[in-house]
Formats: structure tokens, sequence, C-alpha cells
């Protein structure tokens, strides 16, 4: 049989197949040898007397360690426009781990009423990425949209209102939500906890704690092949290894000093690229 791996509670994986019938598994041990499976993971699975067990995990094509999910279509940035200020130094800095994950990015900017214009940021990522805006008023069906025949991650800084978008368009996921809490308050011995809901015609990914300033695993020139506006032009710069700073003939910059790529995009690179390269130093 086959299904998509849903939720995950220490070693006790929830399993739903194509029919929308639910399974309760766990992992052979062959499967934890061949990778940790997560939420997300498209797999094989088998009934032993009465138990039901994982044994495959079917490729994936993209995944985040925290929250660890797989097979991710969006990762949708939610930021305020006020209340916090609205971070292009965060949107900028996730969506560089984005891209270096394969993942699509989607700016969702919330609490739009409570400033005059944002057109300034609107079409500033308008040219790299697709940008909904949601206020008070207006909620719903843009994020409906968003969401629907998609596995989505929310990320973005607290007091932003991820779970209020959720919430308005799935009132039980409050609920749902907050049961899941309960229960793991109460369960002491559960190590880790990670689930998709059925939002919108769509999976949410509820879990918490993007790994969003953690370049760590980063090496610089993965870094340099990782800003969504630079990877048409990879390979146009004068040396195959350009990390588009100060090297002669690089193509990056010259499209900043003519306008087609921010400045503000382009200095946050910059600061990110020097991180790793401190790094790098230090070791």
């Amino acid at each position: 049989m086959r299904g998509k791996i849903i939720k995950i509670i220490s070693n006790q994986y929830t399993v739903k197949d194509d029919k929308d019938q639910i399974y309760q598994c766990i992992a052979m041990g062959k499967v934890r040898l061949q990778m940790t499976p997560f939420v997300g993971d498209e797999v094989e699975f088998s009934c032993y007397e009465d138990k039901y067990a994982i044994e495959k995990i079917l490729e994936r094509k993209n995944f985040l360690i925290r929250p660890a999910v797989a097979n991710i279509d969006q990762l949708i940035i939610v930021m305020s426009a006020k209340d916090p200020d609205f971070s292009e130094t965060l949107v900028d800095r996730i969506s560089f781990l984005a891209t270096y994950a394969k993942i699509k990015c989607v700016l969702c900017i919330t609490k739009t009423d409570l400033v005059d214009d944002i057109s300034s940021i609107t079409e500033k990522y308008q040219r790299i990425m697709e940008v909904v805006t949601c206020d008070k008023f207006h909620v719903e069906d843009a994020l409906k949209q968003l969401i629907a025949h998609k596995i989505s991650v929310l990320t973005g800084q607290s007091g932003v209102g991820k779970s209020t978008l959720l919430n308005t368009i799935n009132p039980e996921f409050k609920l749902m939500t907050q049961e899941i809490s309960k229960a793991l308050n109460r369960g002491k011995h559960t190590t880790r906890h990670c689930e998709l809901h059925q939002v919108a015609d769509g999976w949410v990914c509820d879990t918490p704690g993007f790994s969003s300033l953690d370049f760590s695993h980063m090496e610089a020139h993965e870094l340099a092949q990782s800003v969504i506006e630079f990877v048409p032009y990879l390979g146009l710069c004068k040396f195959n290894d350009c990390l588009h700073v100060n090297e002669p003939g690089c193509k990056i910059k010259e499209l900043v000093a003519n306008g087609k790529i921010a400045q503000s995009r382009y200095e946050n690179y910059l600061s990110v690229l020097k991180m790793i390269q401190e790094r790098k130093v230090k070791y």
C-alpha cells in the first residue's frame, strides 16, 4: 500500500492513503537506516499481524530539517505590514534558505489595513515571488487559493498573524492545535511531534521553529546559487566561482547597478555571505 505521512509523534507514524483511509504505522528498521521518516513523505507500507509498518520511503523532491517536512510545494513567509514592522532582512534570509532547499517561496503580508501604502514592498517582491496581502477585512479567499492542493509550511515572526490566518479559514484548526498542545504537555515521553493539517483543500504544517537564520550547513558558493534573482544569470560572470562581491566581470553586480536586482536584496545577500565566510575562518 502507498500513502503520505501526515503526523509523527515519537516513533508512531500516521499515514493517509489516496482513499482518505488512516493507518497508524511503525517504521521497519531498514527504513530508519535508509533515512529518517518526515511528515510529507510518500511511503510504501504493509500489514503484519494486524499491525502496519512502513517499508520504504519514496524519493523526496525536497525537505526541511526543522520543521521536519518533505515534499513541500511552497514556503509561505508571513510578514505583517506593521506590529511588528515588516522585516526585509528576515524575508530575504528565509528565501535564500528556501531556494537552497528547492522550495518555492510565497510572501503573505498581513495587517495591511494598519499602513497607508505597501506598494514599494509588493512591487519589489512581486518581481521574484508570488505576493498575497491580507487585512482584517480580506483574508479568507486569498489564503484559500494560496493553500489549495499544496503542501505548505508557514514561517514568520511571532505576532504576524499566522494562527489568525489559519483559524479564520478553518475554525477547527485552533481546536485541533490546542488539543495537540494539551496532549503533548501531558505526554512527558513524547520526543517529537510534527503534523500536516488539511486546511482549505491543502496541507499545512503548523509546527513552529523554522531554522530561518541557520546557515551553518551552507557553503559560500551554495549561497551564491540560492538567491532567486541570481539563478537565471548563473554562469554569465567572468569567473565560474564568482561570489558577486569584488570580482571583475560580475554579471550580478552589473544587474544590481542597473536596478534589475534590488540593492537591498543584494546587501542582505552580502551580509549572509559574510556570516558564512567568518564562520569558516573560525573553524
